[in-house]
Parts: C-alpha cells; structure tokens; sequence
C-alpha cells in the first residue's frame, strides 16, 4: 500500500475488501468471530465505509495461496507472526505459508470488551488464541471434507498436512478445493488440537516478518511516497497545550522548496517539496503564543508540591484486613519514600502520517495503535464523514504506548486541508521527545508493620501523581465517539476524565503492582492526584514500569530489617501464586543466587503484570572508583505456553533492555513548563558496550499464552538498585540510577 487511491474510498463489502487487498480470484473465505467463539457477525452495509464482514478473515485461494487479515498492529512485538501462527496450527499449514495483510479499519476488528480496534496492554495472543485456532480447525475441516466429497473418500480417511490433503501417496493441495468449500456449508466448533499434537506453536522459528524488515521491504510510515506528495514540518508551542497568538511567516515562504506555509490548531507548518526544505525554512518562522497554565511549572517545583501532598488523605484504591489502621500493632515499623520522573518513549521510529483530501474523502497511511481513532481524528479535521476515511495501516517503529494516541494524525490531515495537497509530516526527534504522551512521575511513601518473627503484617502505600487515563480519554474520547455526536461535546466530556479520577474513583494504572503480589494479612494503598498539564500516556508496562521498582524495592528493604535472604522472604509471603513462586526459584537456581562470581553481587525482583509473571535477578561489579557495571540478568518467565518461544526470549530481552536504559538514564524534566531533554546527546539511551548478558528462561506450559510484550521490563530496575545496594550498601530510592551513581 504504498501509493494512493483515487478518488472517494468505496464502501466495502467481503467481495471488495477481498479485491482491495488484491485477494481476488474465489475461493473460501472464512469469517473469524473475533468478539466471540459464536458465528461470524453480519456483514456491515454497503454504506460502512472500511468494513468488512468478520472481525477477521482467512481465505484459500484455487492457487492454493492462503491469506489472514490481521486485527492487531505489528511494532515489534510479534504479532505478525504469533497470530498467524495460531491459524497455522490449526489449518496445517506452515506460517511462512501465509500472506498476512494488515486489517482495514472496522469495529469489528475490536478487541472483545474495547471500544476502538487498537494493540495493546499485551493481549493479541491472550485475546485470540482460541478465536484464530478454530477459524484454522474450522478451515481445514471445510478443506476435508470438500475434498472428500470430490474425490469420493470417507472425510476421515484424508489427513492434512502441509497444506494439503493427503491420501495414502497421493496428495493434493488445499486450493484445488477452495471453490468447492466455498459453496458448502462451513463447519463451526471443530474440535481443536491437544497441545500434545501441536507441530508449530510452541516450536522456535524465525518470525514470518523478519525477512521483510531485514530486508527493507516492509513498509513503515515513513516509507511511504507516491507522485505529489510533499513534506511538512510543523512548529509547535514549547508549552504543551500552548496556540498561535500570532506567526510571521514571509521569510519561511520564501524559502526554496516551500509549496506553503499554514496555521493549524496547535502550531505552524511549513509544506515543502521536501522534508530538509521544510525543517530549514521552518526555522525562519517567529510565532508568539498563547501559554497555558504550564508555562509556571519547573521540575523542583512540582516535586515540592508532590511532597507536600504526601500529608493529604487521598482516595482509597485497595484495602484487606485492617489496611493502616494495623500499623501501630507492628513489633517495628519500615518507612520509605520512592520517586520516578517523568520518561519519553523514544520509539525508533518518530510519529509520522501521510495524509491525502481529495473527492469528499482522506486517506492516511499511518502507524498507529489505535486506527480506528485514527479514521475518527482524520475525518473530523478533513471535515468528512467518517465512512469517507480510509486508514492504510504501516508497520510501526516503535510503539510502547506511545502511538494510542493519534494527534500526530489530526495534525497530518490538518495541514493537508490547510495546504491543499497530500502531505507526509514527519516529527524530528526533538519534536518527539518534546511533545511527546509521557510517562507520569511518580512519588510514593511505604509504611510497613513487622511482626517479632519478621513477617509483614501491614503494607501501605500512598502514591501521588497524574492519572493517565484521564489524559488518555482526553486525547481519545473525540475520535471514537458516535459520529452523531458534536464534536464539541465530546470535547467537553472527554476532559471531564480529569475530574473523574481526582474525586470519584483512583485510575488502575497509578496504582497497579503496588499490591498483589504478596500475601500481607492488612493492606491499604491510596491515591493522591497532582497533575501539572504535562500530558502523559501509557508508556511500556504503564505504571508496572515504576510500581514495580518502588514495590520490589521496598520488599528487599523489609527482607534486610527482617535480617532474611531476599528470596526466601519473598518466597515467604507468596505461598497464595505458585507460578510467581516458581519463577523466583528458576531465576534464583538459574542465576547462582547467593554464589556470584568473585567481586560480583546480586539483586533480585519479581513482578505480575499483564497475567505473566517474571522473576530478574541482576549481577554487578563495583570498580576502584565507584564505578557500576551490570554484567548479566537472568530473566525467568511464566507466559502459559510460549507460541514462537524465540520472540517470548526477544521480548524479555528487549525489555530488559529498555527498562534498563529507563532506570540507568531516563529522565524529562520541565523549566517554565518546557521539556529541557531534546536528542540522545541529553537522554541517554543504552550502548551496546553497556548491555549486560541475559539468560531468559522460560517456564514450560499448556495453559493459553498471556503477555509478553511489557512483562519483561518492570522488574529489571528493582533488581539492578538491589543488586547496587549488595554492592554499595547505598539504598538509592530515585530513578534514575545514574543520578547517584556512575555506571560503565
């Protein structure tokens, strides 16, 4: 999909989906009840525009290809090949067999429960692993027994394999019976395989997308180009939620290349033939702002104003037994206080969108989480229905929440309309470190009780900080509400999210992980929200991500005044979860625990998030002069069963890489509400001769896979400050590390 369209995007059918996708040619077409194991749901009318049928579809062609649409986005994480998979195994096909193409936009590509088709919080395979394997099961039945009646057979004397019917020692492949099946009535509920009989899920491969994007042949956002399609760089007030008061813009007109110079609703941009002429004459563009409320807030400033909310009484967000109330039955009492800043994704890839407005329609071709919040952000500033917007999905470069939200596409199409031509705006990598979703900061005091044998009895937490589902349904509310709702109104109710978490209910994500996790007899965690404006998101593992180095930093405090080895007493408190139980030993076994090679030490942590369990223990040195080196983590995780164990070993090591870098360097920081941190050169990422060793090992199981792609990085920060603190005898309680301590 790598030119444009002509003209109004046609309303699609199964028949014109299929041909859209260059699927032609017959054969069956199998819907996949993504919302359910029930029939597939009735086709869309002709006038919803993007729609198709199913939640998903696999068709046979007679040439025997074999093609899945796929409902989830791919940016990295391996969706492309784990959901394939799953239709492999069942259809008796090998993956590289299958051609997958990403899915248009339509709601029935929703993930059951969400309101807007998106790719997160770790479950496309968790979602869909019973859903796609009996789309596969349901297929190749229909194969059999169209063949068996075509070949006059008993259906149970035909095995299948490889993609075709095999009969003694003769075979046929699975197309010559496309058409036959199609006209047949197609079986539902085939019974599935015991994970005994699995031949590919569960096998390592190499991912069906490795080739490609080796290759250089994939398609992200920025590769895409077609005839007359020009550039934008957009100017964008230093102060998040800042606008044009006034711009001066002869000079940036009169640069060569420039096609023309617009104001849109958050900023300036320069069109230009290509991008280096409009990043150079963007620089000649002096606009004065309007600044919002933001504009008075610096880094010290909102801590002190953090630390002073530690004294409010907050909102409850989870109590067991006596909650606080317990403390002072303690036999002793351990208090700490934590904090972690705010972070930016820096994903690979910076945001980028190409938009085109022509014939009452848009096209965007875009990487995104969230595409159907994409359709509804370009239909709103293209000022077309939303039926009249067609949403060409790209490989992502990066996305780690980052891409849910979408105003790098509202920005897109705004400038096409301003400018009057197709348009590929592309973010610098100040920009997107700048105006980026951020993950909030986070202060949070601990008050725990021990009991005269060293066993926690009470455990509280009060954390303070922004909400980001209050900033999420801000950004998202607008574009996936009703179309018959103004938008206007539904601005107005999506900031009333900020509201609603401040004073009715506490927002998961502020609070997730800081309890669960261990058995304590009296529980209280409570919320304080201190928000600045500085927008946030959910940033790889949400809130997991700093819970979970606060968490786990806090129980290796306990193990010491209890005087007992960090494992044992968290192996202690966790007799009610034997899959975190036995990742803590694997990991432990697997590490050495409490035998590091000469002049090494180790740190421990263990974390549940997204139904995983992972377990990290990290092993470092300290040089002559106070110097850190992290030489290796051991990884243990429990994922249920491990459809393509290769990438569940990717993505343990790819988030210990980047949850590393995050507790070693990162750090946003704000004077007069202006993010300092601008390129690499000032936030950091992790070179490669500062990567440790890892060891990932994964517990081997039959139960349906959960989450991968966020699990393996919340336990790697408190793991590697344990470790430091075996080393030091320093309990270092901020993010980031490197502010303490230097690091090689």
């Amino acid at each position: 999909m790598s030119g444009p369209g002509h003209g109004r995007a046609p309303a699609l059918t199964r028949r014109t989906a299929l041909k859209a996708l260059g699927l032609v040619g017959g054969g069956l077409v199998v819907g996949v009840p993504l919302a359910g194991c029930g029939s597939p749901p009735p086709a869309p009318p002709p006038s919803a525009g993007g729609g198709l049928a199913a939640n998903a579809f696999l068709q046979i062609t007679p040439g025997n290809e074999v093609h899945f649409v796929l409902p989830r986005t791919e940016m990295g994480q391996g969706v492309f090949d784990g959901l394939a998979t799953l239709v492999a195994e069942e259809l008796e096909v090998a993956p590289e067999a299958i051609t997958v193409h990403h899915a248009p936009v339509h709601p029935d590509f929703r993930r059951p429960g969400s309101p807007a088709q998106g790719t997160g919080g770790s479950t496309s395979l968790s979602g869909h692993y019973a859903q796609l394997r009996q789309a596969g099961a349901n297929a190749r039945e229909a194969i059999r027994q169209a063949a068996a009646a075509e070949l006059g057979l008993p259906a149970d004397s035909l095995a299948m394999r490889d993609g075709r019917v095999v009969s003694g020692d003769r075979s046929w492949p699975y197309g010559q019976f496309a058409k036959a099946a199609a006209g047949r009535p197609l079986p539902a509920d085939v019974e599935l395989k015991a994970p005994a009989d699995f031949r590919v899920i569960g096998r390592d491969r190499p991912r069906i997308d490795a080739w490609a994007k080796a290759t250089g042949t994939a398609e992200f956002g920025l590769d895409v180009d077609f005839p007359g399609l020009h550039r934008a760089v957009l100017v964008r007030c230093p102060v998040a939620g800042g606008t044009v008061r006034a711009a001066r813009t002869d000079a940036a007109a009169a640069m060569p290349g420039v096609h023309k110079v617009v104001t849109i609703f958050n900023g300036v941009a320069v069109v230009a033939r290509s991008y280096w002429q409009a990043r150079q004459a963007a620089e000649k563009l002096e606009i004065d702002w309007h600044l919002p409320e933001l504009a008075g807030v610096s880094s010290p400033d909102l801590r002190r104003r953090m630390e002073r909310a530690l004294a409010e009484d907050g909102s409850e967000a989870h109590k067991a037994g006596d909650g606080a109330d317990a403390l002072p039955a303690g036999a002793r009492r351990i208090e700490a206080t934590y904090w972690a800043p705010f972070l930016a994704h820096a994903t690979m890839e910076p945001m980028n969108c190409t938009a085109r407005i022509a014939d009452g329609g848009c096209e965007v071709w875009v990487g995104s989480q969230v595409p159907e919040s994409a359709r509804g952000a370009a239909a709103h500033h293209a000022g077309v229905p939303r039926e009249n917007v067609r949403v060409h999905s790209t490989f992502l470069g990066g996305g780690f929440g980052r891409r849910l939200t979408n105003e790098y596409v509202a920005e897109a199409v705004a400038v096409a309309r301003a400018a009057g031509v197709p348009v590929q705006l592309i973010w610098s990598r100040e920009d997107d470190m700048r105006h980026d979703r951020y993950r909030p900061v986070s202060l949070v005091r601990f008050a725990a009780g021990l009991d005269g044998d060293g066993r926690v009895e009470t455990w509280t937490v009060k954390r303070v900080g922004p909400n980001i589902a209050a900033h999420f349904t801000d950004d998202l509310l607008e574009t996936i509400a009703p179309e018959f709702l103004p938008w206007g109104m539904a601005d107005w109710a999506s900031k009333r999210g900020h509201w609603f978490f401040e004073n009715v209910m506490v927002n998961g994500s502020s609070v997730h992980g800081l309890f669960g996790d261990y058995d304590f007899p009296h529980q209280e965690v409570r919320h304080v929200t201190v928000d600045a404006g500085l927008p946030v998101g959910y940033w790889r593992s949400v809130g997991h991500s700093c819970n979970a180095f606060f968490a786990e930093s806090f129980m290796d405090e306990l193990a010491h005044a209890a005087g007992r080895d960090p494992v044992a007493f968290r192996l202690a408190h966790n007799a009610h979860d034997p899959r975190m139980q036995a990742v803590i030993r694997l990991a432990a076994d697997k590490a050495g625990w409490g035998h590091p090679p000469a002049g090494r030490f180790q740190g421990i942590a263990a974390h549940n998030s997204f139904d995983t369990a992972v377990a990290q223990v990290a092993e470092v040195s300290l040089d002559d002069d106070g110097a850190v080196t992290v030489h290796k983590v051991t990884c243990a995780v429990d994922c249920g069963i491990a459809v393509n164990p290769d990438i569940v070993r990717a993505q343990m090591e790819g988030g210990i890489a980047y949850g590393l870098t995050a507790a070693l360097y990162g750090e946003i920081t704000l004077a007069d509400g202006i993010v300092q941190q601008g390129n690499f050169d000032d936030y950091p990422m992790l070179r490669l001769d500062q990567a440790p060793a890892v060891d990932v090992h994964i517990v081997p199981g039959t139960a349906a896979p959960t989450g991968v792609g966020e699990p393996g990085l919340p336990p790697i920060a408190p793991a590697l400050a344990n470790a430091v603190f075996a080393a030091t005898g320093t309990r270092i309680r901020e993010l980031p590390l490197a502010n303490h301590l230097s690091f090689t």
